[in-house]
């Protein structure tokens, strides 16, 4: 993210989780900038305006009690959005019940990508080692692959030697 994003992008933090993500973000765009944080979880969006003030970062961070599929109502369809990142799952230390979705995240993904600069990246860290993970994980790593390279360069991560079902990393890069 910090080869990609510059100060005064606009960015999006599609699931806030814990806030980790977002405050990396704040800081990258700087006060100038703009970070769209979402979550459906109100615990989540507290411990991310926690973590925003502890930083002193609230001010350029415009947080969303809402999924990450309501992107299209929420932004402006005009709005350049220079990265996006995913944490796919559940909110670490919250239900282990209330999970990403696939159709969700399709629909978000889709959001971004009208909305995404030349060089812009969607970072998707995806975790496949709970019910319903496996089947977004599937999800999103064959619409990336169905990704036309002309427009779109699509790299894929993972740890080989680690049991169970460690996170994998797609990102997308408009070309």
């Amino acid at each position: 993210m910090n080869q990609v994003v510059d100060p005064g992008d606009t960015v999006i933090d599609a699931t806030v989780g814990n806030g980790h993500d977002t405050v990396y973000l704040a800081k990258l765009v700087g006060p100038r900038g703009l970070v769209y944080g979402f979550d459906i979880q109100q615990m989540a969006i507290e411990n991310t305006t926690a973590a925003l003030k502890a930083e002193q970062l609230e001010r350029q961070v415009t947080l969303t009690h809402a999924g990450h599929e309501t992107i299209d109502e929420l932004i402006a369809a005009k709005q350049p959005i220079k990265c996006a990142i995913f944490n796919l799952g559940y909110l670490p230390g919250g239900d282990k019940n209330i999970i990403t979705k696939p159709a969700t995240t399709l629909t978000a993904i889709q959001s971004i990508q009208k909305r995404l600069t030349t060089n812009g990246l969607i970072i998707l860290l995806v975790y496949a080692g709970h019910p319903g993970g496996k089947q977004e994980a599937q999800a999103v790593t064959d619409y990336a692959r169905q990704l036309d390279q002309h427009q779109f360069q699509v790299l894929h991560y993972g740890f080989m030697n680690q049991i169970h079902f460690p996170p994998e990393l797609i990102a997308i890069q408009k070309r």
